[in-house]
């Protein structure tokens, strides 16, 4: 597989999942609102996915390893894994009510994290349990994390 296009799927995808659902479970805690629900994966699929690719072709310039070629190959599927990864946590929003949707992307985006994980881990020859755990653990972290200062957002400035 070609260097750029792993680069960029491989952080866009990760980056779409965990930065989404964080940002979803904050919400949802701290608003309760779906319309705040939707913006933020909106402005993460946008906004979000053109600053990580921007982020990718800066760190690929800096290695001074890469031609311009390769770079702009890592920058554009940076750019597309995390937009077409974030969207489709609109999905569940459209199909359900807001908490139910909720756990719908939960177990979305932790299930396509464990197969990117289980692949990049095959891909490496590394055993798929240790690679898929920890990536898992991160992302639990994340959302408990964004879950609890969304509830402290609502209580105190709420």
């Amino acid at each position: 597989m070609k260097h750029s296009f792993k680069v960029g799927f491989s952080f866009g995808s990760t980056s779409g999942i965990i930065t989404t659902l964080g940002l979803m479970v904050g919400l949802h805690s701290g608003t309760h609102s779906r319309i705040a629900v939707l913006s933020g994966i909106l402005t993460i699929a946008i906004a979000d996915a053109f600053s990580d690719a921007l982020g990718i072709h800066i760190s690929e310039e800096s290695e001074n390893k890469h031609d311009a070629k390769e770079i702009w190959e890592s920058t554009i599927f940076t750019f597309l894994s995390k937009f077409v990864f974030a969207s489709t946590f609109i999905v569940p929003l459209l199909l359900f009510k807001l908490s139910t949707a909720i756990i719908v992307a939960l177990i979305w985006g932790v299930s396509l994290l464990g197969i990117c994980s289980f692949v990049l881990a095959k891909s490496q020859k590394a055993k798929p349990f240790p690679v898929v755990a920890e990536h898992l653990i991160i992302a639990v972290a994340v959302i408990a994390t964004t879950h609890y200062f969304g509830d402290l957002c609502s209580k105190f400035l709420g």
